[in-house]
């Protein structure tokens, strides 16, 4: 079992360099964070956890400023977006920063990605959250060509490029693992045609398996389940592992350093059971 982190990374709570560092050194594999370009103050969309929204929510860094900031003080944590929100985000920019951050981290960039639930939101950026779906789906097959081919194009509802030169092309080959968020036939649809893993956000071991094997007949093949923002619970990685889950990300609130070590160092105790 693989056990990583996934937090909000904010101006209010530890710096970007320390937080890599300190998760690296407790053996940790990985680390996902949450990307929330702003927050509209009139926001009719109701919060997915219920209750008032978390102020971590409008207080985000760039994601890939972050992640590149603790790729330079780190060798081996696997550095990945929970999730980038692609429909908000012009997908030649994002090709490249992807691929920029790949490349600085020797290969650790981990590509998540999702359609997004706050409405208002996509809705500054120019998106119909009716239509988000497609959007993400087209944006992706576009960055897959950005990535993989000498001199991409693109000709779709919402992208249209002629032939480019985009580098650097990412080190992984042929591109950044492409963890894909949601659950549902959708979700699971776009995962068999564009993704690599299932980045799921929810559910008790009971309620993953059923979908874990629905995905893999949607897929027509296995696929790698990482699970989103758990407790650190030994119990409940357990029934994961049962399962056949390939990473569980432990959730880090956001706090200040001293605070962060703490209970960074209270996760790692759990979670060298399972190495």
């Amino acid at each position: 079992m693989k056990i990583g982190v996934s937090t909000f990374v904010t101006d209010q709570g530890i710096r970007p360099a320390p937080l890599g560092r300190a998760i690296e050194e407790r053996g940790f594999d990985s680390l996902f964070i949450a990307e929330h370009s702003h927050i509209p103050v009139d926001r009719r969309t109701p919060y997915p956890g219920g209750g008032d929204l978390p102020e971590v929510y409008y207080h985000t860094l760039d994601p890939y400023v972050t992640l590149a900031a603790i790729a330079s003080v780190t060798e081996r944590l696997l550095l990945g977006t929970g999730i980038a929100l692609l429909v908000q985000r012009d997908p030649i920019h994002t090709a490249n920063e992807v691929a920029s951050l790949d490349v600085v981290s020797g290969g650790r960039a981990v590509f998540g990605v999702g359609a997004g639930w706050n409405r208002e939101e996509m809705e500054n950026h120019g998106t119909d959250p009716s239509t988000r779906g497609r959007l993400l789906n087209e944006r992706l097959r576009a960055i897959r060509e950005l990535w993989t081919k000498e001199k991409p194009e693109f000709h779709g509802e919402f992208v249209n490029f002629d032939p480019v030169f985009l580098w650097p092309k990412p080190v992984q080959r042929p591109h950044p693992p492409i963890y894909v968020g949601g659950s549902g036939e959708a979700a699971f649809r776009r995962i068999a045609e564009l993704g690599d893993a299932w980045l799921a956000n929810s559910g008790s071991p009971e309620e993953l398996r059923p979908q874990m094997e629905r995905l893999r007949e949607v897929a027509g093949r296995e696929v790698p389940v990482t699970l989103y923002a758990m407790p650190e619970d030994a119990e409940a990685v357990e029934g994961y592992q049962r399962i056949g889950v390939e990473r569980v990300l432990f959730y880090l609130p956001t706090m200040p350093e001293a605070e962060t070590i703490a209970r960074l160092d209270s996760m790692a105790g759990i979670a060298a059971r399972f190495r």
